[in-house]
């Protein structure tokens, strides 16, 4: 009995059998979102593109198929990249500029917050062409979340280890 136990005992123990994962796709529908960007430096714009690029490209391949059209999505800037959609600073920020340009023209919205335009001495015409001023971007991030919108706000990170190195 003690034998029998013990065996039983140990097979309890021992790790099951581990299956793969498995790819799922969930069913998804037109996406309604707007981002928040609020960043302490200009620079993670950058990063926080990649958010948008993260939602958009896998809803265009298969099995969504989803055209640009389909996805509303609405942008709300008001943090030191503020600085990034200003014209005169297109060359220090063409990369993130050409970026939000593409996106504008699939039909992503950029809002620039008119209160944080002001804190930094931005008239409505120093802005990029693509670049909507509103006049709040606290009221528009609750417009916009008050219309079904889903909220996501880019957290970026600084990286300090490379993949390598945590793998």
């Amino acid at each position: 009995m003690r034998s029998l136990t013990a065996c039983l005992l140990l097979l309890f123990l021992l790790p099951a059998r581990a299956d793969p994962a498995r790819f799922v796709a969930t069913p998804y529908e037109e996406p309604k979102v707007v981002f928040d960007f609020y960043f302490d430096d200009p620079q993670k714009i950058h990063a926080a593109l990649y958010w948008i690029r993260s939602l958009i490209n896998p809803l265009m391949e298969e099995p969504y198929g989803f055209a640009p059209e389909m996805m509303d999505l609405v942008v709300v800037i008001h943090g030191t990249e503020i600085v990034t959609v200003a014209k005169h600073n297109y060359e220090k920020y063409r990369n993130a500029v050409d970026r939000m340009r593409y996106y504008a023209q699939l039909g992503v919205r950029f809002k620039v917050c008119g209160l944080a335009a002001a804190d930094y001495g931005y008239r409505i015409d120093d802005f990029q062409d693509f670049i909507e001023v509103v006049p709040s971007a606290i009221t528009e991030l609750a417009h916009w979340q008050q219309q079904g919108y889903a909220l996501i706000a880019p957290t970026v990170m600084e990286k300090r280890f490379s993949l390598e190195e945590i793998r």
